[in-house]
């Protein structure tokens, strides 16, 4: 699928978002990591477990990585799946913890994708990567979300956070990469922050479930 691709956006816009990437990286690198310090030692008194969750992701061209999170489930739990392959996501799961329920309603656990930034395997501003399963349900409309790095946030997780089911995602996704630009990228930061800060659209409110996937998280 990669050799079939060319990068959105021009030269220029992809010389400044990944210089952006970079420097921002590094600047908030140290705060990030006293933050899961901190997450570490609450991870630890309540369960034990590990601190990260790797998660297998779609990257730039299709090509999978390893997205870093904190845990914010019970170790071993099973990947609970809707339908149409979107995670589910309820206010009540029994499989997050008592300090995945605060970081993810905060968003810190995503505060690790910081590494994947660095590495190249994301940027600050992107389509949210989804599981490899899913990447042959997309129609040759929506492979063109692979064709930008995928991102800690992006317009969709701006204006809908976990509400909305993978079609809309995709087409929010598709809208961001046809529109590519700093100053969208400017405008779904201020975004992002004021549904963090709000707190809105955490998690789908829905009892539909799909079946269980190996994956844990």
């Amino acid at each position: 699928m990669s050799n079939k691709m060319k990068r959105s956006g021009n030269l220029v816009f992809r010389f400044i978002k990944r210089t952006f990437d970079i420097i921002l990286s590094l600047i908030l690198i140290i705060p990030v990591i006293f933050i899961i310090i901190i997450s570490y030692i609450f991870i630890k008194i309540e369960d034990g477990g590990a601190i990260f969750y790797k998660a297998d992701r779609t990257g730039l061209f299709g090509i999978p990585f390893k997205m870093y999170k904190l845990r914010s489930m019970k170790e071993n739990a099973p990947d609970i799946r809707l339908e149409d392959g979107s995670t589910f996501n309820g206010d009540n799961d029994p499989r997050v913890t008592r300090f995945g329920k605060f970081a993810r309603k905060t968003s810190i656990d995503e505060l690790p994708q910081i590494i994947n930034v660095l590495k190249g395997d994301m940027s600050f501003i992107g389509p949210r990567p989804d599981t490899p399963i899913y990447l042959d349900k997309y129609t040759d409309e929506e492979k063109i979300i692979l064709t930008v790095r995928p991102g800690i946030t992006g317009y969709n997780q701006a204006i809908n956070r976990n509400s909305v089911l993978t079609k809309e995602k995709l087409k929010n996704d598709v809208y961001y990469v046809n529109n590519l630009s700093l100053v969208f990228d400017l405008k779904i930061i201020f975004m992002t922050l004021n549904t963090i800060i709000r707190r809105k659209n955490v998690n789908r409110n829905t009892s539909e479930r799909g079946n269980a996937f190996v994956e844990n998280e």
